[in-house]
């Protein structure tokens, strides 16, 4: 029961993430660059000003940990860094491109195919164990996903390399500790900002004016961005990152029910058999935690009483 807010952090990330079609297509005439431009760079300036302002403490003792780490450990923490960075801008990037020029049912495969590969990511390189149960969800959403596969390869395609760079971020951050949550995602976000910005001369197309743009690019950088991301490495220090994974599947849940009833995208009836297995998978890998829950609830009512 200990992990419950850790739990409640991860299902709360993901329930918000389900959402962010909603602020994404009403820009969808915006260029895929641009909307990555904006979106990082607001972020970073945005965290930048919180942690110079509200926790410097916070960022000096980061500096000292990471001054007083032996060479090894120095050069194992910077890779983890520099690759979460680099991981989660090639998300994004991936993610808004397919959500504005693919399918919204696309990057819903996308982060159902991510927990299948956070899970055997974290099982070969980090040797997180898993339950007989858990192998079994494991089993349901890949055998969901291949169903939703076999009606769309290109979008199996897309999914996979959306799905992998998040489950590589996952991956990495588990093992990322001894930092300040909010101090670890600013340095991610404005690395990749520092990163972007010799190609915004280039690459950006003429600087919007619709008041429209900015204000989806304001509400995906606080509510969609800054909010979920830092609940997402909070929870990651509390559960294993197969769990986080698999509790992910909430967001293409969320995101499978706008493209249906709201998008109005049309769905077959292997679709939505696809979609309930792999539901049915998160509550089979969590099955341990809501029992535990159950039990906990019915003691407590028992002594109440």
């Amino acid at each position: 029961m200990k992990t419950t807010r850790y739990y409640i952090a991860a299902i709360t990330c993901f329930v918000i993430w389900g959402f962010f079609s909603l602020v994404l297509k009403p820009i969808h005439d915006y260029p895929s660059l641009d909307i990555l431009f904006y979106r990082v760079f607001s972020c970073s300036i945005l965290m930048l000003l919180i942690s110079v302002t509200f926790r410097r403490k916070k960022v000096k003792e980061a500096i000292a940990t990471f001054k007083a780490m032996p060479k090894a450990e120095k050069r194992k923490s910077a890779l983890l860094n520099i690759g979460g960075s680099v991981f989660l801008m090639a998300n994004w990037f991936t993610f808004i491109y397919v959500m504005n020029h693919v399918s919204v049912k696309a990057t819903s495969l996308a982060y159902l195919v991510c927990p299948i590969l956070t899970t055997l990511l974290a099982y070969f390189i980090l040797h997180e164990k898993l339950s007989k149960t858990q192998w079994i969800a494991v089993g349901l959403s890949i055998s969901g996903c291949l169903l939703l596969s076999y009606a769309n390869i290109m979008d199996m395609f897309f999914s996979i390399i959306i799905g992998f760079t998040y489950a590589a971020y996952l991956v990495s951050q588990r093992v990322n500790k001894g930092f300040d949550k909010f101090i670890v995602l600013t340095f991610h976000i404005t690395l990749a900002a520092l990163f972007l910005v010799p190609f915004f001369p280039a690459y950006s197309g003429p600087i919007p004016t619709e008041f429209r743009f900015y204000f989806c690019i304001e509400t995906i950088a606080i509510l969609f961005t800054i909010f979920p991301l830092f609940l997402n490495l909070y929870a990651l220090s509390g559960i294993n990152s197969s769990t986080v994974g698999m509790l992910l599947n909430i967001n293409p849940m969320i995101a499978f029910l706008l493209a249906m009833f709201f998008y109005k995208e049309p769905f077959g009836i292997v679709q939505i058999i696809a979609y309930g297995i792999i539901f049915t998978a998160v509550l089979v890998f969590n099955s341990h935690h809501i029992f535990a829950i159950k039990q906990k609830y019915i003691l407590s009512s028992k002594d109440s009483q």
